[in-house]
């Protein structure tokens, strides 16, 4: 059995790595250089607490998914996706411009606009990504190629979040995070440029522009398949968990942990890290297999660490701090306890990632070719329905309810136990139910 890593010296794979990884960099770098500001600049200013700035800001980006995932994954099924990919990389480059004049006339709302435009961008992308992955890729390539993206998928989040703490500590910060933000842009359209031609899958295709009877065609197909159906439902659970721990980092990092924003971006990159090993993993765990046998590891692990989270946060030591300076990395170790918070979060992303890449690759190998894309894009508005769940439960849960982070992390820990063994039951019903789709034609 060859390594997943050979798939680097195929064009038909590398050339989409490329373009999606500098996508999500460029999309993390300026969310995370955004929240950052927000959080330690402009939240006072403004009036506004922190974690309602970073939860807005949360939903900005995911709101697009609900206008256009019916639009999005019917023009992926109707066009070729090379081309298609390289307008979606122009348009990136359009949305860059408007945050780079938002930064330096220091306008927060276009940059809240930018935002918005730049969550438009990656819904028309994500159905082209995904769908593209099972049209090029061998049946045994699958799992590997999967792996792999969502490994390169982490490790760009965690380098752009690494990035834009570094780059918010510069002198003429605005200017470094303006230029950094148009670079990628660039390369990105670069790396579309050399993917391979990639046939439409039904250009055929009448598109409809409705949106409500879209929707309601969609949602209707996929209910005719309860395996690709909960599948879906699977991974979209997995984007509302991941968004109610990612989204308060930067605030649990200030209030509780005392720490400055490079704790923020270390407790970020313990998480995406954590992910990118299990994505990796999975290859050699279900030997190459498209296969849920995973699932419950991934399951039990997120609640698990999410619930020792809790009584970690408990159990920290006291942080003595001055009333003008936040704790950097080393001193924070320092502290009883914060190891163990840390090795939590850590755990959290590598059971994060055993538990959505075999979702990812049983929806791709069984999804109808015709409607491969469409599929896709079903699974992104849903995943964008739970996101922006997350965001409005988690704006309740502390603003309303008044209850403490620890405690958010606590009660989704013990709903992910739910929801998992609800998940598991329903795929172990309809297993079979399917045969596998993919297209071995590939070149």
């Amino acid at each position: 059995m060859s390594s997943q890593f050979a798939l680097f010296s195929k064009k038909r794979f590398t050339s989409m790595f490329i373009t999606q990884f500098m996508g999500a960099f460029n999309d993390n770098l300026f969310k995370q250089a955004l929240l950052l500001v927000l959080t330690y600049s402009v939240a006072s200013q403004m009036g506004m607490k922190i974690s309602t700035l970073n939860n807005l800001a949360a939903m900005l980006f995911i709101l697009p998914y609900f206008f256009f995932f019916f639009l999005s994954g019917q023009l992926a099924d109707k066009y070729e996706k090379s081309k298609l990919t390289v307008n979606i990389k122009i348009l990136e480059i359009v949305i860059m411009v408007i945050a780079v004049f938002g930064f330096f006339m220091q306008l927060y709302w276009l940059l809240f606009v930018a935002l918005f435009l730049l969550g438009t961008q990656s819904t028309f992308f994500g159905p082209i990504k995904y769908a593209y992955l099972p049209q090029v890729m061998h049946e045994d390539e699958l799992v590997g190629a999967n792996g792999l993206f969502q490994m390169g998928t982490s490790l760009s989040i965690l380098f752009g979040m690494i990035v834009a703490g570094v780059l918010t500590q510069l002198p003429n910060a605005y200017v470094w995070i303006c230029t950094t933000v148009m670079l990628v842009a660039i390369l990105g359209l670069m790396g579309a440029k050399n993917i391979p031609h990639t046939p439409a899958t039904q250009p055929n295709l009448t598109v409809n522009w409705n949106i409500i009877t879209t929707s309601w065609q969609t949602i209707q197909f996929l209910y005719g398949f309860p395996l690709l159906f909960f599948i879906i439902l699977g991974n979209s659970w997995f984007w509302f968990y991941g968004a109610t721990f990612l989204t308060q980092v930067p605030e649990f990092s200030k209030t509780i942990l005392h720490g400055n924003e490079v704790v923020v971006i270390f407790m970020l990159g313990l998480f995406s890290v954590g992910v990118s090993i299990g994505s990796l993993l999975c290859k050699q765990f279900t030997k190459n297999q498209v296969s849920l046998k995973l699932l419950p590891f991934g399951i039990a692990g997120l609640s698990v660490f999410a619930i020792n989270l809790f009584f970690s946060l408990r159990g920290i030591g006291d942080i003595q701090i001055s009333a003008d300076k936040l704790l950097g990395i080393t001193e924070l170790l320092a502290v009883d306890g914060s190891v163990r918070v840390f090795t939590d979060l850590f755990f959290l992303g590598f059971s994060g990632g055993i538990y959505i890449v075999p979702l990812y690759a049983y929806m791709q190998a069984y999804a109808p070719k015709s409607h491969r894309a469409r599929v896709i894009g079903a699974n992104n508005i849903f995943n964008a329905i739970f996101m922006v769940t997350s965001a409005i439960v988690a704006i309740m849960a502390l603003s309303v309810l008044s209850l403490s982070l620890p405690q958010l992390f606590l009660i989704t820990g013990v709903l992910n136990l739910i929801f998992g063994g609800f998940l598991y039951l329903k795929l172990h019903k309809y297993a079979g139910s399917m045969n596998i789709q993919t297209t071995d034609d590939v070149f």
